[in-house]
């Protein structure tokens, strides 16, 4: 029996795919007008960084919620470029080291624990991402962390099935696929770090 279709996958993979475009050209009507120079004030810039944001976000849960195949890669360039847009004028900073080419589903499951670390990282803090060998490694640390240890216990415990909000639905969706993928998790939540591994 063929392996049933990963429709949260899908879903978010059409939501994404029918966003994009709207968003960019939203953008690129913003950038002529400021070209035009007839507009411009605080309220032009606060619409083209909420464009950025949105842009940014859109292209972040391509990646994160999306479909991954088999064999599907990603640059570290397009990586990076997400990242440093996600983060652009934030408290978080986001430590990106790995190869130039990438698997697309390793990089989907890193950008749901990387969700999953912003929900204990509130007041801001470094996410270091390295890979060595084929083992990721993710690491989280603020001075001031706040850790929910039975959304972490998700990760970990398979029979684990606290209720979620939607704020925290990148905790089941990173263990279902971290299961799909047959990779085995390692978490290790301590005052100021959070090291998750895989």
């Amino acid at each position: 029996m063929p392996d049933r279709p990963d429709l949260a996958a899908l879903i978010g993979s059409r939501i994404c795919h029918d966003l994009i475009s709207p968003i960019g050209a939203i953008g690129n009507g913003l950038e002529l007008l400021m070209m035009d120079g007839s507009y411009s004030g605080p309220e032009m810039a606060l619409i083209s960084e909420s464009v950025t944001n949105a842009s940014a976000r859109i292209r972040f849960f391509r990646v994160a919620y999306g479909v991954a195949g088999p064999d599907q890669r990603l640059g570290r360039g397009e990586v990076a470029s997400i990242l440093s847009d996600l983060t652009r004028g934030g408290r978080l900073r986001i430590d990106w080291q790995s190869a130039q080419d990438l698997p697309r589903a390793d990089v989907k499951v890193v950008f749901l624990l990387i969700q999953c670390l912003e929900n204990a990282m509130a007041y801001g803090g470094t996410i270091e991402v390295t890979v060595s060998d084929g083992r990721w490694i993710i690491t989280g640390r603020h001075s001031k962390l706040k850790i929910d240890p039975t959304l972490w216990e998700i990760l970990v415990n398979p029979v684990a099935r606290p209720e979620v909000t939607p704020g925290q639905v990148q905790f089941p969706l990173a263990a279902e696929e971290i299961a799909r993928q047959q990779h085995r998790l390692s978490a290790s939540l301590a005052e100021t770090e959070i090291r998750l591994s895989f």
